[in-house]
């Protein structure tokens, strides 16, 4: 199967699956409740994680089917958090296990047990990260399927479809999960995005792939990875607990300033494509300009983030 076929085939069966989501979803009363963290006003259907990985499960069993075990994993995981809200401690504890098996699974070409130990932080980080950038109609699965399509083209072989399902299946998932959303990721989907992104990423570090591969591919992560160094360092600075949910992160302190939820996810989506175009361009460098390009565009986010006051910002409850 080529990429753009499995592109087609996820986006047309995440479309399919998508309002039986839904109705499940809502028959069974597994729905997202308005709350102090939450925008929106109305109870919105969870589950949309399900449609997805039925999207991806096709193209991903001819192409690359081991990607199946981690997505799966982390698929449930978010559903037990859904459902029994899971105590913080234990649900790290299942990242960790599922970072493990995504490590053992896709080893890249840094010496061991570098290799292996960054593959497993990964994978926990960008669970996380993702998650916590779901928070507005459409902006994780915009980001995320932005990112896809960066892997698409960096990658090739079975890596590619991979990349090119994923991102077929965010763009059928997005069809009900554009403002308003229609249905949410859930834990469950922000989970699988996570972890498949981290897949991606030890994929595009694999052994017999050109160093700036690897190298360009890490600004594909970087828009829920700052959202996620932004959150940390305000709960450390304040001594805030870091499990707790508030409603500081980089967008809701957009939305706080005035901007629509429809406009941050447009701005989160053109910074993602910003990210995705230089992580093509360094890809294409010898490894030494690749890493030059890495380290300049971080550094221009991370004074960006700085100036913008995102990180000294305190929420109204008095929380960092």
């Amino acid at each position: 199967m080529n990429a753009l076929l499995a592109g087609l085939v996820s986006m047309a069966t995440t479309v399919a699956a998508s309002p039986v989501a839904i109705r499940v979803a809502t028959r069974f009363g597994i729905v997202d409740h308005p709350g102090r963290a939450k925008p929106q006003t109305r109870p919105v259907p969870y589950l949309g994680g399900i449609a997805v990985l039925f999207g991806l499960t096709i193209p991903i069993t001819i192409a690359r089917p081991a990607a199946l075990l981690p997505a799966a994993l982390a698929l449930g995981l978010g559903l037990a958090d859904d459902v029994r809200d899971l105590p913080p401690i234990g649900r790290l504890a299942a990242e960790v296990v599922i970072g493990v098996v995504t490590a053992s699974l896709f080893p890249t070409t840094l010496p061991e047990p570098l290799g292996f130990i960054a593959v497993t932080i990964a994978v926990v980080a960008l669970i996380n990260a993702v998650n916590l950038i779901d928070g507005l109609d459409g902006l994780a699965s915009s980001v995320v399927f932005l990112a896809a399509v960066g892997f698409a083209i960096v990658l090739d072989g079975p890596d590619r479809v991979v990349a090119a399902a994923l991102a077929g299946a965010l763009a059928g998932f997005l069809v009900f999960n554009r403002p308003p959303a229609r249905v949410y990721l859930g834990d469950a989907g922000s989970y699988l995005l996570g972890t498949l992104a981290a897949v991606l990423l030890a994929m595009a570090w694999a052994s017999g792939r050109p160093a700036a591969t690897g190298i360009g591919s890490l600004l594909l992560v970087v828009v829920p990875a700052a959202d996620l160094a932004v959150s940390v360092v305000r709960r450390l600075r304040s001594r805030a607990p870091l499990f707790t949910s508030d409603r500081g992160h980089i967008y809701d302190q957009l939305v706080g300033r005035a901007w629509t939820p429809a406009s941050v996810t447009i701005a989160f989506a053109g910074a993602q494509a910003v990210l995705v175009a230089a992580a093509v361009c360094a890809s294409l460098l010898e490894p030494g300009p690749a890493l030059l390009v890495v380290v300049v565009t971080l550094l221009a986010v991370a004074v960006a983030i700085v100036s913008s006051g995102f990180v000294t910002f305190r929420s109204p409850d008095g929380q960092s």
